[in-house]
């Protein structure tokens, strides 16, 4: 017996198969139609991979160098001080096993903030010195920091130590081993100046940064700002996608203290967020509009070609909206051809970067390129077709909707 529902998908498969003919034709138009709509597809898919990836990339960087929570008194996050670490934690210490005590916490590392001078006797260069925990710290930062010369700040050694970027080096004339000084202004307003020797040079690919960064250990830092206190403590978390909640959880245990996310912390990262949001966005609206037209061109000619054969199916008794939704499914067809295609390529293409790198140069700002790559999202990609497809559809509709209303008489005498 068969049921209404079995005849309802019996009757779409008979009009979804009418189409598939109907599409078949003329193999040379719907072809060139399926290929814009593929090219339109892998072109917005490959867009959307290349700027995920560009969000992936510069959220880790900015997440390995702040940590994914940044937790200081709230003046600190203002950056304006009378004097170094006026606004930095008294007890660190007690603070940071507090917060490792967090399932979600993995590690946390204080560090010091501080403005200077950095001499080699004949030349002083303004300096913005970090002090940090250099075995935790440098693990931490990984492929985000490149090594150029000498090794990175060892924990425990007993010296002076420090690390340059590349350009304050350069400038400096100095190389690991080097002898250089330290001047910076205490808590109280004196100057104090410490010889310490070079133990690698650095770069983070930035420019500007690397003119003015030198990494200390912590211990280094106080000693030179008299002080025993931390300018902010750095969160890791297990994963990126705990961060929301880390930090409600967190505020709530430390409501003196301001809790900060790697974002807020993170300008550039916003900035070219915001910027690729745009220039893809309108990409896709662009690509849309082609696909749409071509559609539209491609079901009009076929609309032309057969209006006689519309006028003969009208006067056997065909409804217009069985006429509607059969030119309908037939650029749905089109389309879903095209989308699908377009997917695999993108797909083909994603893989083939694993496979075969090819790096990217660098881009403003920064001295350094990095590799393309496509990240593939699934929802994305299911959403990309659907919406080809969708507006395949609609297209063809709008087109059939004023071919079906022609009078039987004038469609059957149609040349």
């Amino acid at each position: 017996m068969r049921t209404p529902t079995n005849v309802g998908l019996a009757a779409w498969a008979h009009w979804l198969r009418f189409a598939c003919q109907n599409a078949l034709r003329n193999r040379r138009r719907s072809l060139a139609t399926a290929a814009v709509a593929a090219l339109g597809t892998s072109a917005i898919l490959m867009a959307s991979g290349f700027a995920l990836s560009s969000y992936q990339g510069l959220a880790q960087a900015a997440a390995r160098d702040t940590g994914h929570l940044v937790i200081a008194k709230a003046a600190q996050f203002e950056g304006d001080e009378d004097a170094p670490l006026q606004h930095g934690l008294d007890d660190a210490a007690a603070l940071r096993q507090r917060l490792l005590a967090d399932p979600q916490v993995r590690q946390v590392l204080p560090r010091v903030g501080f403005g200077g001078l950095v001499s080699n006797g004949d030349k002083s260069v303004v300096m913005l010195g970090v002090g940090v925990e250099p075995d935790s710290e440098f693990a931490v930062k990984g492929p985000f920091l490149t090594l150029k010369a000498g090794q990175v700040l060892a924990s425990g050694s007993g010296q002076a130590q420090v690390m340059l970027g590349e350009a304050l080096a350069r400038s400096l004339k100095a190389q690991p081993g080097t002898g250089l000084t330290l001047l910076a202004s205490t808590v109280d307003g004196a100057m104090n100046a410490i010889d310490a020797e070079v133990r690698g040079v650095f770069s983070t690919g930035v420019p500007d940064l690397d003119q003015r960064l030198v990494y200390t250990d912590v211990a280094l830092a106080q000693r030179l700002l008299g002080s025993e206190r931390v300018s902010s403590l750095g969160v890791f978390l297990d994963r990126m996608e705990s961060t929301v909640g880390a930090r409600q959880r967190l505020a709530a245990q430390l409501p003196t203290l301001e809790v900060r996310t790697w974002d807020q912390q993170a300008p550039f990262y916003r900035a070219v967020r915001s910027l690729y949001n745009r220039i893809f966005g309108a990409l896709g609206l662009i690509i849309g509009a082609i696909v749409m037209f071509v559609v539209v061109n491609a079901m009009a000619m076929a609309i032309v070609e057969r209006t006689r054969e519309i006028g003969t199916l009208r006067a056997l008794g065909t409804l217009p909206g069985q006429l509607v939704r059969a030119l309908a499914l037939e650029g749905m067809v089109l389309g879903g051809a095209g989308a699908l295609a377009g997917a695999l390529l993108a797909l083909a293409v994603s893989l083939l970067l694993l496979v075969v790198p090819v790096q990217m140069p660098p881009p403003p700002g920064r001295s350094q390129g990095y590799p393309l790559l496509l990240v593939v999202e699934p929802l994305i990609y299911l959403g990309t077709v659907a919406a080809v497809v969708l507006l395949a559809m609609l297209a063809s509709a709008w087109v059939a909707r004023r071919a079906v209303r022609m009078p039987v008489v004038d469609a059957l005498s149609h040349t």
